[in-house]
């Protein structure tokens, strides 16, 4: 019996092992495929730094056609002079909306996160500041239930804030809680770009 639960036990440590061997291939070939930069396909805007890039690795293999239209629709349109409104890019899939708006204070704007669709979020024009946090952090609570149109609103005990403006884009998937696009000062206006990826 003690013979057989050591053998057991070594071959759930040599599973486990080749797991983490494997996990950390995956890690290294992802954080290649990210650096290559070319699955954003020579847009002139950049990753922001705080995007989680293996989340984004998986999120990208599940459907690479909704994130390459989402990308080729930014590359394609003079983002400074599009009118704002709704532009389906993708029936269903892929939608982005353009604003001009006065951001909000920071303590009126709640986290939030998705379900259906990861977030692909710029700012125009202007200048605003973005927070982030992971869904699994333990200080995380549910404020309001997650609702039909695909939302839900926690609060944080712990989150990172990024000053937001033109040149860098943010992605917040299923995983991540943000608070989006709040004032910054000395800016009162933004122009903004959001588009829905769809999870599939």
């Amino acid at each position: 019996m003690k013979r057989y639960r050591t053998v057991l036990l070594l071959m759930t440590l040599l599973v486990l092992a080749a797991c983490s061997y494997d996990s950390k291939i995956i890690d290294e070939e992802g954080a290649s495929w990210y650096k290559d930069q070319d699955w954003y396909n020579g847009l002139n805007i950049t990753p922001h730094e705080s995007i989680n890039k293996s989340e984004f690795l998986q999120q990208y293999q599940k459907n690479p056609k909704w994130w390459n239209e989402a990308f080729e629709f930014l590359k394609t349109h003079d983002l400074n002079t599009l009118a704002t409104g709704k532009y389906v890019i993708d029936s269903n899939n892929v939608i982005a909306t353009v604003s001009f708006i006065a951001p909000a204070m920071k303590e009126t704007v709640a986290w939030e996160a998705h379900r259906n669709f990861n977030d692909l979020q710029y700012i125009i024009k202007g200048r605003a500041q973005m927070g982030i946090a992971a869904i699994t952090d333990p200080g995380t609570k549910t404020i309001t239930p997650y609702s039909s149109d695909d939302n839900e609103k926690f609060t944080v005990s712990q989150g990172k804030y990024y000053n937001a403006g033109p040149g860098s884009f943010f992605i917040f998937s299923p995983k991540e809680i943000h608070r989006p696009a709040f004032k910054r000062a000395g800016y009162d206006s933004i122009k903004k770009i959001v588009i829905k990826v769809r999870v599939s």
